[in-house]
C-alpha cells in the first residue's frame, strides 16, 4: 500500500507539472521568441511566405436529413435561431413580425409581435387592397348587376301573382292555371276562416269567464247589502229605554263644560214673575201680592 501511494503522488505531480508547462509555454513564446515574419515577405532564394489558410465552415448541402435524430437536432437549432432573428428584427426595427413553424410531427411553433391572427388579417387586407383593386371593382359591378336583374325578375313575378289573386289579368291564363289558382284561393280562405273561428272562440271563452266573475261580484255585493239591512233592523228593534236615556241627558255649557241645570231644577215663572225679576223685585213679594 505505501508503494502504490507514492506512485500515485508521483503521477499527480508529473501531471501538474505538464499542465503548468502547457499554460506557461505560449506566454514565454510570445515574449521571448522571435515573432514570425509578416505575410508575403521575401525569403532567401526568392521564396515568399504566404499566410496559412483559414479553417472555415464548409458548405452544407441543402437536402433532407435522413437521420431522424440529426434532423430533429437541426430543426431545434434552426428553429430557435429563426425565432431569435424574428424577435431581434421586431425590436431593432420596430417591425410587425409574425412567424409560424410546423414541425414534421405537426407541432406548432409561432411568434408574433402583437398577434398572429391580427398580422394575417392585416396581410390579407393589404393584398386585397393593393393587388386586386381593379379586379375587385369590376367583379363587384358585375355581381351587383346580376343581383339587380334577379331582384327585378322576382318583383315582376310577385306583381303578376298578386294581380292573379285579385282576379285581374286572367286573360293570359289557361284553364289549368285557373284551376290551380282557385285551389290556392280556397286553401287560403279555409285557413283564414279557421284562424277567425279560433279567435272568436277565444273571445267567447274570455267573455264567459268575465261574466262569471261579474256574477260572483254581484252576489257578493247583494250579500253585503242584506247583511247591512239585517243589522239596521236589529238596531231598530233594541229597547226604547236606552234611547230615552240618551235623549234626556242634560245639555252642557260649551264655555265651562258644566251642566246648566246641575244645581237647581228648572222653574217655570209666570209673566208677572218674569217682569218682577227684570225690575229687581223679589219673587216672594210678588207671590204674597198674588195671594
Amino acid at each position: 500500500m505505501p508503494m502504490d501511494a507514492t506512485l500515485n503522488n508521483q503521477s499527480l505531480e508529473r501531471g501538474i507539472a505538464e499542465l503548468l508547462v502547457t499554460i506557461a509555454l505560449p506566454r514565454l513564446s510570445s515574449s521571448f521568441l522571435v515573432p514570425p515574419p509578416p505575410p508575403n515577405t521575401e525569403l532567401r532564394g526568392g521564396a515568399t511566405l504566404e499566410p496559412p489558410a483559414r479553417m472555415g465552415r464548409g458548405k452544407i448541402e441543402i437536402k433532407r436529413i435522413e437521420n431522424t435524430t440529426n434532423r430533429q437536432v437541426t430543426f431545434c437549432k434552426r428553429r430557435n435561431g429563426l425565432l431569435k432573428k424574428a424577435y431581434e428584427l421586431s425590436v431593432l426595427c420596430d417591425a410587425d413580425v409574425a412567424l409560424i413553424v410546423f414541425s414534421s410531427r405537426g407541432r406548432l411553433y409561432e411568434y408574433a409581435t402583437n398577434s398572429v391572427k391580427a398580422t394575417i388579417d392585416r396581410y390579407k387586407k393589404t393584398c386585397n387592397g393593393t393587388t386586386n383593386t381593379g379586379f375587385a371593382s369590376e367583379d363587384n359591378a358585375q355581381y351587383y348587376q346580376q343581383e339587380a336583374s334577379k331582384l327585378r325578375q322576382q318583383i315582376n313575378n310577385l306583381q303578376s301573382t298578386n294581380r292573379s289573386l285579385m282576379g285581374e289579368s286572367l286573360g293570359s291564363m289557361s284553364l289549368r292555371d285557373m284551376k290551380q289558382l282557385e285551389t290556392r284561393l280556397e286553401k287560403g280562405i279555409n285557413k283564414i276562416r279557421n284562424k277567425k273561428n279560433e279567435l272568436l272562440f277565444a273571445e267567447i271563452e274570455y267573455m264567459q269567464k268575465r261574466e262569471m266573475e261579474l256574477q260572483n261580484d254581484n252576489m257578493y255585493l247583494r250579500n253585503k247589502i242584506a247583511e247591512n239591512e239585517r243589522a239596521q233592523q236589529q238596531m231598530s228593534m233594541l229597547p226604547s229605554a236606552r234611547t230615552t236615556e240618551y235623549e234626556i241627558m242634560p245639555p252642557y255649557d260649551s264655555r265651562n263644560f258644566l251642566q246648566v241645570n246641575a244645581v237647581q231644577p228648572t222653574q217655570h215663572y209666570t209673566h208677572q214673575q218674569r217682569t218682577a225679576l227684570q225690575l229687581g223685585v223679589p219673587i216672594e213679594s210678588i207671590t204674597v201680592m198674588q195671594t
